[in-house]
């Protein structure tokens, strides 16, 4: 196992150098002058020039990289053409705002997604089981802004349970809407994909072994056939965390969460390179940090995995 971690650690290096050339390349191939931008197409050309120099977008682009890269080998990411704050400061503020709503919203995926899952796979042909199949298509279907403006519509301004937007000082009221607008889409995906790899599992010839022995149902279905069917759950779990992590700018926009998706859009919108490749540089350490931990986490839902890795 030791060995494992260690591999996948030592692809960790080439992939955010990947990250970071593609990135960076295809921004400073972006028709547009963020130096133009910040004070205006009229400007005097001489003040532009200033500007250019100032934030040494006047030098060749392969020596900008090479000097972006010598950053972060101090561990630094830049600081902001617009603030002048350093990047790093700036996304350990936001960072755990996202982290909150991404724990969540995968919170309540998880649990609703695997709840439709397992009762339309165990109650497929009766109305039920076709009712939480039907549900979980619509969750698919329906556009992630849609269904916050349709939740933010009933339950803030017309039923008034729940704030519209907002943080309210992290209260955990204001994380109730947002959340289900980021979870109700992943909650249809975990539900299709635990129905299928369920449907399968329970006619393995262990399932009917087990019931064979007088187990009753619900132990047969919960402890035998959940658990081995979770790998691809658990996968597609770690995939939408990864995503959250990194920001869900429209449902951040919507409901006024000051995490990383609005930031990103903002440095997007301001064309303020250090701010996205800051940004597309933490997405990619924690997209490869959690794939890591869902390829770990098989180890222990499949014994067959563990001795393999033994092996």
């Amino acid at each position: 196992m030791t060995t494992y971690i260690f591999k996948r650690l030592l692809l960790f290096i080439p992939t955010l150098l990947g990250v970071t050339i593609v990135t960076f390349f295809l921004m400073k191939a972006v028709p547009g002058d963020p130096a133009a931008g910040m004070v205006g197409e009229r400007a005097p050309k001489e003040v532009v020039e200033k500007i250019k120099r100032d934030l040494d977008e006047d030098r060749p682009v392969i020596v900008q990289y090479v000097g972006y890269m010598g950053l972060i080998l101090k561990g630094e990411l830049g600081r902001s053409y617009y603030t002048d704050r350093a990047i790093a400061e700036d996304i350990l503020e936001k960072l755990p705002n996202t982290f909150k709503l991404a724990l969540a919203a995968t919170l309540f995926a998880t649990v609703l997604g695997i709840i439709l899952g397992v009762v339309s796979a165990v109650f497929r042909d009766s109305f039920l089981g076709k009712g939480a199949a039907l549900l979980s298509l619509w969750g698919i279907s329906l556009p992630v802004f849609w269904v916050g403006l349709i939740l933010m519509l009933v339950f803030a301004l017309i039923l008034h349970w729940l704030p519209p937007s907002g943080m309210g000082g992290g209260a955990l009221i204001y994380l109730v809407l947002p959340a289900s607008t980021l979870g109700i889409h992943s909650a249809a995906y975990i539900s299709r994909i635990t129905r299928s790899s369920m449907l399968e599992v329970l006619s393995k010839p262990y399932i009917e072994t087990a019931r064979a022995k007088g187990l009753n149902e619900f132990r047969v279905v919960m402890k035998h056939a959940l658990r081995n069917a979770l790998i691809p759950i658990v996968t597609l779990i770690g995939i939408d965390f990864g995503s959250y992590l990194n920001g869900s700018v429209l449902t951040e926009t919507i409901f006024g969460w000051d995490g990383m998706g609005r930031y990103a859009l903002d440095g997007i919108m301001k064309r303020d390179y250090p701010v996205i490749m800051g940004t597309v540089l933490v997405g990619a350490v924690v997209f490869v940090a959690i794939n890591l931990l869902v390829d770990l986490s098989y180890s222990y839902l499949d014994p067959r995995i563990r001795t393999e890795n033994k092996a």
